[in-house]
């Protein structure tokens, strides 16, 4: 559940907002902004500056709707050019949706879709995927980091196969990429994860919320880390990179994908996520690639996780289970420590804490709009 307590300024109350950015401090003559507490997503940001200012450009004149207008016409060609190949593109509101009806066309209502077990898909999306593929089951596979083990996917396979009619044929592998624990599939294992799922007449999608984060980490080109290494359908991420309420679904065109966008277009319309103005997806889709905004956001919140990681590890309290790789932070703090910074008013999540280990498991997420000064205000509240 999110923890923290609330800022608890009357003004943002009475008028409405919920950031600090719209409060400011007052000393000395002096305006001071005040520190950005809020840890918990990359969900709870404003959008930023040039998704705003492509909303604004684009809400001029009368256009076609239902995606024929210009803007929405050119994502092929942009995210063409960002991921260089072919691709069809569908703007989405939700990273929800987006999973879900992608993997919807993937896979038929009596197969099954393999993913692990900490899998957004899973966990987070309230039954969203079996309700879009209208019964395809999900089979989560344990692992100690978020990650599918490759090595375990033959085996899942060849059961499966020999099971026959009694069991849901494995039609998909979902990955999320960066994942659920803040980490990130490396190249080899990406290849090694499609190769063996094609081998055996599946579909690899990706769940990029995050991929911007990935990306940033890997040092790769947006091709390398998706249809190079055998994605098939990618869901784009631009809420929690900037974006006001955009995702996409990209497919990747090839002999396997192209027979899937006709029908791909009318589940669009029949589960209602054909905007009849469009455009506002569109434009802040175009907003994130120009001038590869999408990887400067990202590329920034991944070094203020960096900057978080790198103050815990000065503390003995702090243990870290996994490496920072995105710009998600996992830390167990003393109860004392968690409570205090709470009371200070920062916002943050808590995960259930391993077995035999002491203290509280949370987590800190960063963001485009996370600041140096944000990030040292918290480490200042961990080692009062």
């Amino acid at each position: 559940m999110l923890m923290g307590s609330p800022d608890g300024n009357k003004l943002n109350l009475q008028l409405g907002f919920n950031t600090v950015r719209d409060h400011r401090m007052y000393k000395d003559n002096f305006v001071l902004e005040e520190i950005r507490k809020n840890f918990a997503s990359d969900n709870v940001t404003p959008a930023c500056p040039e998704v705003m200012s492509a909303i604004i450009a684009a809400n001029d004149q009368n256009v076609a709707s239902y995606g024929a207008d210009e803007l929405s016409l050119s994502l092929d060609h942009h995210f063409g050019k960002t991921f260089e190949t072919e691709v069809a593109v569908f703007p989405i509101a939700t990273g929800t949706a987006a999973n879900s009806i992608a993997l919807s066309a993937l896979v038929k209502p009596y197969a099954a879709i393999v993913c692990d077990q900490s899998a957004h898909i899973h966990t987070d999306e309230g039954g969203a995927p079996e309700f879009f593929t209208h019964g395809a089951k999900l089979i989560c596979i344990p692992s100690a980091d978020g990650r599918v083990p490759a090595d375990a996917l033959p085996a899942l396979f060849e059961s499966n196969a020999q099971k026959d009619v009694l069991a849901p044929p494995i039609q998909a592998l979902s990955i999320t990429q960066a994942n659920e624990w803040g980490l990130v599939y490396d190249l080899n294992t990406l290849t090694e994860l499609s190769k063996i799922s094609h081998d055996h007449n599946a579909y690899v999608h990706m769940d990029g919320a995050r991929i911007g984060n990935a990306l940033a980490h890997l040092h790769c080109s947006p091709a390398d880390i998706t249809w190079k290494a055998g994605i098939d359908v990618l869901s784009f991420g631009g809420t929690k990179n900037g974006a006001m309420a955009a995702d996409a679904v990209v497919f990747f065109l090839n002999e396997r994908t192209r027979p899937l966008i006709e029908d791909f277009r009318r589940r669009l319309k029949r589960s209602g996520h054909l905007w009849s103005k469009h455009r506002y997806l569109s434009t802040q889709l175009l907003a994130l690639l120009h001038d590869n905004v999408w990887i400067k956001n990202a590329t920034h919140a991944n070094a203020m996780a960096q900057r978080i990681a790198e103050g815990l590890r000065k503390h003995a309290a702090a243990q870290m289970p996994y490496e920072r790789q995105s710009n998600e932070v996992f830390v167990i703090l003393p109860e004392l420590m968690v409570q205090n910074l709470q009371e200070a008013g920062f916002h943050f999540y808590h995960w259930p804490t391993p077995e035999g280990v002491s203290g509280q498991l949370v987590r800190f997420v960063t963001s485009f709009y996370t600041r140096p000064e944000d990030v040292d205000a918290l480490l200042a509240e961990i080692s009062s």
